[in-house]
């Protein structure tokens, strides 16, 4: 029987954590398949390639996050794919249960799961971030709203709540390649917010499927200590908002992605805080 799904994982030098992004696929309860995909190839990874049976395919041409996972998404066959970051890892249910949901969608465009975080090895589900997202979220809980394009875009239009490595694309009902150049920590924003203008569906899965490892080698945790994410952030409110509703959503969205860091902040004193300044309009 063929497959439909396939796990795409981008690897990049030698990560220590790729080892266990790669059994946690070898051990879902429905099996895909899997392959990598680099820029940087090394003896590590072929090592674990040849270890897990897994084929090795490596960009020669343009170098770059989005250039890396548009050519992983290129090496797909199959219908569904997901692109799996190295340091990421999966819960034994994650392809069964997307795959199932997009099987029973009219017109998927991606499904995604809800997500918690691995710091040292400890998993961590109630950042100020994750819960967040999480309200942010909550509308797309509902199936009868998975199609509606004014809805996801209410709902992207006051941030990014969608773990990439959580999404699952459609490659039927999508065009490719699906990531743009330009950002550095936004373009997977930027992939949502142009999808969410297609028919069809966004599906969410409320139940935590995955985890995301934040260290301090990442690249999520260097971009935040760099404020390229801040800038970034402001370019993407800029296209759902005027520029002076743009600036006010995207300093308390600053200061709720702070979470990501070993710092605590009060969720519910953003959310009163943005609502009292939000009156002055």
């Amino acid at each position: 029987m063929s497959l439909s799904h396939t796990f795409a994982i981008c690897a990049y030098k030698e990560s220590r954590y790729l080892e266990d992004c790669i059994l946690s696929l070898k051990n879902q309860t429905v099996k895909s398949e899997i392959i990598l995909a680099t820029s940087t190839p090394n003896q590590y990874i072929y090592a674990l390639a040849e270890k897990y049976d897994i084929p090795v395919y490596i960009n020669e041409g343009e170098h770059g996050i989005t250039q890396d996972w548009n050519f992983a998404l290129s090496r797909v066959e199959t219908r569904y794919a997901t692109v799996a970051h190295q340091d990421d890892t999966y819960e034994p249910e994650y392809a069964a249960k997307i795959i199932d949901r997009m099987d029973r969608a009219k017109k998927p465009l991606i499904a995604f799961s809800d997500y918690f975080e691995l710091r040292d090895g400890v998993q961590v589900h109630d950042t100020t971030m994750l819960k967040i997202k999480r309200i942010m979220l909550f509308p797309m809980r509902a199936k009868c709203f998975s199609g509606s394009r004014f809805v996801r875009r209410r709902v992207l239009s006051l941030g990014d709540p969608i773990s990439c490595p959580a999404v699952t694309f459609d490659l039927q009902n999508v065009d490719r390649p699906i990531f743009s150049h330009g950002f550095r920590s936004c373009e997977d924003w930027e992939a949502w917010e142009k999808l969410s203008r297609y028919k069809g569906d966004f599906i969410y899965i409320s139940e935590p499927l995955m985890s995301h490892r934040i260290h301090e080698e990442s690249a999520t945790t260097a971009i935040i200590h760099d404020n390229a994410r801040v800038e970034e952030n402001y370019v993407m409110f800029c296209k759902f908002w005027p520029k002076t509703i743009a600036k006010l959503i995207n300093k308390f969205y600053t200061k709720s992605e702070k979470s990501t860091l070993p710092v605590n902040i009060d969720i519910a004193g953003i959310i009163i805080s943005f609502t009292k300044e939000l009156t002055i309009f």
